[in-house]
């Protein structure tokens, strides 16, 4: 049997302290890696108070690169980007924030660039289907219903 490694207060603070600062974490990925680490509620607490405090820990500044992240990075659309903050429990405040980070002109040239490219890699030759792959597969990524099926019946006629 693998014995698991106890830590003090002190070390899952310097411990979550670099966790933090290598890269933007949301408190529920801090709080289930301290769970993770064997911490019990209250050290949990007395050190996510403490991440808080020094900035470390901040759900502003997480939101907001995640949301560009994703965006620049991963081609999500506002749909997709939202679902995952919320599964992350970030604020509704926090959400809205994160998504002006996103400009409207590159938001929309990102889109049609992204159908464009997918669609040039559709083999398929039945046009329904064809418009059934490209539409999942926007949709999927979280872009807008009705930008998608627009952009849809515009390229594939």
């Amino acid at each position: 049997m693998i014995e698991k490694r106890s830590y003090t207060v002190d070390e899952a603070k310097r411990k979550l302290e670099a966790y933090c600062a290598y890269q933007d974490r949301c408190h529920k990925e801090v709080v289930a890696k301290l769970t993770q680490m064997g911490m019990i509620p209250l050290a949990i607490d007395t050190i996510v108070g403490h991440l808080i405090e020094h900035n470390f820990l901040n759900e502003e500044r997480f939101s907001k690169s995640f949301a560009r992240g994703k965006f620049n990075h991963k081609k999500w659309g506002r749909n997709r980007i939202i679902r995952e903050l919320k599964a992350r429990d970030i604020s509704k405040y926090n959400i809205q924030t994160a998504l002006k980070e996103i400009p409207d002109k590159a938001y929309y040239k990102t889109f049609d660039a992204l159908a464009k490219k997918r669609l040039d890699q559709l083999t398929e030759r039945n046009l329904y289907k064809k418009k059934k792959k490209l539409a999942d597969y926007l949709l999927y990524r979280g872009w807008e219903s009705h930008m998608v099926y627009d952009k849809v019946n515009e390229l594939i006629k």
